[in-house]
């Protein structure tokens, strides 16, 4: 039986006790959970606003996939990259702009390296980076704002978030260190504080008939990049023999009918950062409980012709890659992640460990099982995991690619129509450009009895596009003092596009903009003015609408253009600005792929009468000289072929496919069917004729 304490020893324990509970417990103004991209950016922000904050990170490693991989920069258009998301790829190009910097290479010019503000040096700007130095990037954020960072402490979602008249008061962590604030900001890529908060949110693919989209739900019809079974492959064990079972990441369950809704996700990965120089490469390692069977289906694919295994090797400095995913068996763990998003810290981490085991065996099964085409072994071999890349992990990434996990259900839900610009997004707080991008979400047996993969769309976006700043603060009664820039409110297909690293900056940015006013105001973040929002966004460089450098040089051409940025596509067009001169701020192509599969749509509104159709299409060598082109006019249809090696006449800016009547529009197909090279698209010009 304990004595009670005398009087002193009693003050000396209670002042022991006061003082352990006031270390466990930290207040600021903005308190941010997670260690993501955006949660520094908004971190930064929150400080220059003379707001006091903590960082709360569950990760040791800040900048999230930034950080973990992911240094080829999914971009879109640059120019619409304003803010501290741009100051950090500004950081970057300084970085490589030292002889230091290029260890393992000469110095190189790299990707899109500041080419659209050639002259201006505080502008400059580098998408491509390797891991440690995005990583010290924001490690530097951290110092110079003087930002404190709790790292490793991981929000109790049970009964971690104390709730006082609908607002977030405090969280508490798992080790048991309290967190109070004013206003809150969930910067992580799964969305746990906003769910813990009592906010609505979705997860899995809603149906097109939920927001009249397109390319929301199943999309078993839809085929738009090359990561399909394009030959007829078969799924079961033994050949033939349904009784024998199917072979292993095959699922046997019915994939849905087109356009309906499931709780699917698109696959994760992670971003590998691979090394080919011999110095700084370590050998694939066999990891434990490796298992070569899982990975039949690969052989299977390469005995039908495939070889496209390392088409997604992307060049980053120092003769590394941001190697992702690419084809029908790949880096991507197909339906192995749907339990990740609201899974318990424990399931999360059984997924993940799953998802090490299958990546990295598939590399070891690359570069080992004899079984593989000697010619992919041999390249195989040329690679391996830096030495100097997440030295703390084995050279392996410390960030798997969560493509999507919670989505909020907000004040305002993003859509396909904002991503396409067929709506007027109001309020906007940055800008996405991206393509609408779903990776598969399922590997399933056709009617017919071969196995394909669904839920892989890509859908160019005309323009870079609004954000709204409804997307990124919960419905109005819900939760006033919670901001998400990064499980914001979006519809599946949307947040393809959104999902983006130098969006989730931005959005992180204007998150944190938003809690300093509403602090300043007394205010809930749904009420913040958007008026005083969108002057200190612009103020401090962020994009909020988009100023087409084009207009004017098209505007100059006579007749009525349509531009490649106009076009409506099919299949698995890119971009590019790389030989000149063009028509606007770039052209498409398609990149000598998918033959057959590509189909691109000009239209024009047209007043009745005759028009001198015109075709532009960036003349090189290497494009193919058998373009199939299709003119719908008054009278039917013509067919034509281009040549798209011939040179432009001297001072014409395309070639003329013929004078042909039109009522009140004017369609002009293109399609890649049957060609050899490289097909491009420029414009489309329709040139009144009297």
């Amino acid at each position: 039986m304990l004595r009670p304490a005398s009087g002193v020893l009693f003050c000396l324990i209670w002042l022991m006790s006061a003082g352990n509970a006031r270390a466990q417990q930290q207040q600021a103004d903005v308190v941010i959970y997670g260690g993501t991209a955006a949660a520094i950016t908004a971190a930064v922000q929150a400080k220059q606003m003379g707001k006091s904050v903590i960082v709360v990170s569950p990760d040791r490693h800040l900048g999230g996939l930034s950080s973990g991989g992911l240094g080829y920069t999914d971009s879109g258009k640059k120019e619409a990259v304003g803010g501290l998301s741009r100051e950090f790829y500004h950081r970057v190009w300084k970085h490589y702009q030292q002889d230091s910097a290029w260890k393992w290479e000469p110095r190189k010019q790299l990707k899109s390296q500041g080419a659209e503000e050639a002259g201006d040096v505080q502008k400059q700007a580098t998408w491509v980076f390797e891991p440690h130095v995005a990583e010290q990037i924001f490690e530097e954020f951290v110092k110079e704002n003087q930002i404190p960072v709790i790292r490793d402490e991981w929000l109790n979602r049970e009964s971690g978030v104390t709730m006082a008249n609908g607002r977030i008061a405090s969280i508490q962590t798992l080790s048991g260190k309290t967190y109070s604030g004013k206003i809150f900001i969930d910067a992580t890529y799964e969305g746990d504080l906003m769910a813990a908060a009592g906010v609505d949110f979705h997860v899995g693919r809603e149906a097109n008939s939920v927001y009249q989209e397109k390319w929301n739900g199943v999309q078993k019809a839809a085929r738009q990049h090359p990561h399909y079974f394009k030959a007829a492959i078969d799924p079961y064990r033994t050949p033939g023999d349904p009784a024998s079972g199917l072979l292993p990441r095959i699922s046997a369950d019915p994939p849905g009918e087109d356009g309906t809704g499931d709780d699917r996700i698109q696959a994760y990965c992670y971003r590998m950062c691979l090394s080919r120089h011999p110095e700084n490469r370590i050998p694939f390692p066999r990891p434990e409980g490796y298992d070569a069977s899982q990975y039949e289906l690969l052989l299977r694919l390469f005995d039908a012709g495939w070889r496209e295994t390392f088409r997604k090797f992307d060049a980053i400095p120092n003769l590394k890659t941001d190697t992702n995913n690419h084809g029908p068996f790949s880096f991507d763990n197909i339906g192995y992640n749907y339990n990740y998003p609201t899974g318990s810290y424990e399931e999360r981490q059984a997924i993940l460990a799953e998802h090490t085991t299958y990546q990295q065996g598939l590399l070891y099964f690359l570069a080992n099982d004899p079984r593989v085409p000697e010619e992919v072994r041999t390249e195989m071999n040329r690679w391996g995991l830096p030495q100097d890349e997440f030295i703390d992990n084995g050279g392996w990434s410390h960030q798997i690619y969560v493509r999507e996990a919670r989505r909020m259900v907000g004040k305002y839900v993003m859509t396909e129509h904002d991503c396409l610009d067929t709506v007027e997004t109001p309020d906007s707080i940055g800008m996405g450009s991206y393509t609408i991008d779903s990776h598969n979400t399922q590997r399933y047996v056709t009617a017919d009895g071969h196995v394909q993969n669904e839920g892989d769309v890509g859908v160019h976006t005309p323009r870079p596009y609004e954000i709204a700043y409804g997307a990124i603060v919960p419905q109005v009664g819900q939760c006033p003092n919670l901001l998400v820039p990064v499980c914001c409110s979006s519809s599946h297909i949307a947040y393809g596009s959104i999902r983006m690293e130098p969006v989730f900056m931005i959005l992180g940015q204007s998150a944190a903009t938003a809690a300093a006013m509403a602090i300043d105001d007394n205010l809930a973040v749904q009420d913040v003015p958007y008026a005083k929002l969108s002057a200190r966004l612009l103020e401090d460089g962020q994009v909020l609408q988009w100023k087409d450098p084009r207009q004017a040089a098209i505007q100059t051409l006579p007749g009525i253009v349509v531009d490649d940025e106009q076009a409506v596509y099919r299949g698995n067009w890119a971009q590019s600005s790389t030989i000149h001169p063009f028509i606007g701020v770039g052209y498409h192509h398609d990149d000598n792929q998918s033959k057959g599969e590509n189909i691109a749509t000009f239209e024009a509104r047209l007043s009745p009468g005759r028009y001198d159709v015109r075709i532009a299409y960036v003349p090189n060598a290497n494009r193919s000289k058998d373009v199939p082109v299709v003119i719908h006019h008054a009278q039917g249809t013509h067919q034509a072929v281009v040549d798209q090696r011939r040179k432009y006449a001297a001072g014409d800016f395309d070639v003329s496919l013929g004078v042909f009547e039109f009522k009140d529009s004017g369609t002009v197909t293109v399609s890649n069917a049957g060609t050899t090279g490289y097909v491009v698209l420029d414009a489309v010009r329709f040139v009144p004729v009297k």
